[in-house]
């Protein structure tokens, strides 16, 4: 069974993501998607990959079903970061793309993304109709084109993506204020590309982690506190002004302030936020998923401009990207996007915007946090997932249906039922019990004025969530 979450088809390789596989999606990508009413558009399709192992195979194969429905592919000659690909549609027009990777999960998965004309993530009702198109044909050999064919061409997107993030990010500050920059850049595709625009720039900077590892060095491609702990090493030892990291295909992104400590993807949306009201004076509004933190809705009231919440999955704030609703969109998992640019997370962009907050404010970012604080006022987030049995997970949809009036000592003020359940309290906290569509598995997202008000309700959450309420 092929099935598509919020990012695409993910499965472990030589397991579920195979040859035969890939080819069985790719043609029914360009069975519903590809034919029919996007007969108007260029045709042509874009296809990236990251640095898993055979991803640039997978790519190729991909391109030859492709050519067999008389689609031409456009494929980059290297690994390159999934914002650069969805730029890569809107610039050119492409009918869309089909890039290979499985981001930030571990090294035995790979996967394939795919975008439509508009530079975004499928939306359900499109993969809903791939997911159809592989059933009708299951069993049937897939055709493909092998070897060269005239209907497939490389082109390196560097030059025209490096372009737009200059229009967007004020480099020329960050170079001008002489700040130090460290990268982790994790072993994938922002190699050569979040590297390459500040060596463009002038903008120095040390990278570790800047060659190709199929297995990550061992530790995966994500930016968690976990695995940036060498970079937070770097930059405290080194001397650094900030440290850099982007996952395994560029689209989430990662930050570790001077003294090595791993910011929050919680807290740098909400500093973004602040500095681009204040410097950039952008008032169309702030977008958000329903897991992110309130403090872009503190910072949203201190300005005067409305918020407005989606539920998890970043095709659901691009939209208000694409229609220019937002300045800057953003979700907790470490995904954000701005006015003027992709309905699609960047993961280089928010780095680098991070980098210009820091020459253009001239402080570290613990004490922009404190200042946000004084501002606005304190909020410390968390979240913990738990693995939970059959009778637990009813008692979350009973709690949908029916929600608790307290949950520990926190009395609840209102609740909202849109992606789990969210709990809002008296005060500023607030308790969100989210189901995983994929494990059992329930994520518990929280959010405090004080650190040790964040555990507690933490642990009030999971206390009720398995029943132990004495």
């Amino acid at each position: 069974m092929i099935a598509f979450g919020t990012s695409g088809w993910r499965a472990i390789i030589a397991e579920g993501f195979t040859f035969e596989n890939v080819r069985r999606v790719t043609d029914a990508i360009a069975r519903s998607v590809l034919a029919g009413e996007r007969a108007g558009l260029n045709r042509a399709v874009a296809i990236g990959y990251d640095t898993r192992f055979h991803s640039e195979a997978f790519a190729r194969e991909a391109a030859g079903v492709l050519a067999t429905h008389g689609i031409k592919s456009v494929i980059s000659p290297t690994p390159i970061p999934t914002p650069a690909v969805a730029h890569a549609i809107r610039h050119h027009g492409y009918a869309g793309a089909i890039n290979i990777t499985a981001s930030h999960n571990p090294a035995e998965y790979n996967g394939l993304k795919f975008s439509t004309e508009r530079g975004a993530p499928a939306p359900p009702e499109t993969t809903r109709a791939i997911e159809a198109a592989i059933a009708e044909r299951w069993t049937q050999a897939q055709p493909r084109v092998q070897g060269a064919s005239p209907l497939i061409e490389e082109r390196d997107f560097r030059d025209i993506y490096f372009e737009q993030l200059a229009s967007l990010v004020r480099l020329d500050k960050v170079r001008e204020a002489g700040i130090r920059l460290a990268l982790d850049l994790r072993w994938g595709a922002a190699i050569g590309w979040l590297d390459g625009i500040l060596a463009r720039r002038g903008i120095p900077a040390t990278a570790i982690h800047d060659q190709r590892d199929v297995t990550y060095g061992g530790e995966g491609p994500d930016v968690s506190e976990r695995n940036l702990k060498e970079l937070g090493n770097l930059v405290a030892s080194g001397g650094f002004t900030l440290g850099l990291a982007c996952d395994g295909d560029a689209d989430r992104f990662g930050v570790v302030d001077a003294d090595g400590t791993w910011i929050s993807p919680n807290l740098l949306l909400a500093l973004l936020a602040d500095y681009l009201a204040e410097t950039r004076g952008f008032r169309q509004g702030l977008g958000r998923s329903y897991a992110t933190t309130a403090l872009i809705d503190a910072v949203a009231k201190h300005y005067g401009i409305p918020v407005l919440q989606t539920p998890v999955g970043f095709k659901y704030l691009g939209e208000h990207i694409l229609n220019n609703r937002v300045f800057l969109a953003g979700e907790e998992s470490a995904g954000m996007s701005m006015a003027g640019h992709l309905p699609e997370k960047d993961g280089l962009l928010a780095g680098l915007l991070a980098a210009e907050m820091v020459a253009t404010r001239g402080a570290s970012l613990s004490a922009q946090r404190d200042a946000l604080f004084a501002k606005v006022g304190a909020l410390y987030s968390a979240r913990r997932d738990l693995r939970v049995t059959e009778q637990q997970q009813a008692r979350l949809r009973a709690h949908m249906a029916s929600p608790p009036a307290r949950i520990g000592p926190w009395r609840v003020a209102k609740h909202t039922v849109l992606d789990g359940l969210r709990l809002d309290f008296d005060d500023t906290s607030w308790l969100l019990m989210r189901p995983s569509g994929t494990e059992p598995v329930v994520r518990l997202y929280a959010e405090a004025p004080t650190p040790e008000a964040l555990v507690g309700l933490i642990d009030a959450g999971r206390a009720d969530l398995i029943g132990d309420t004495a």
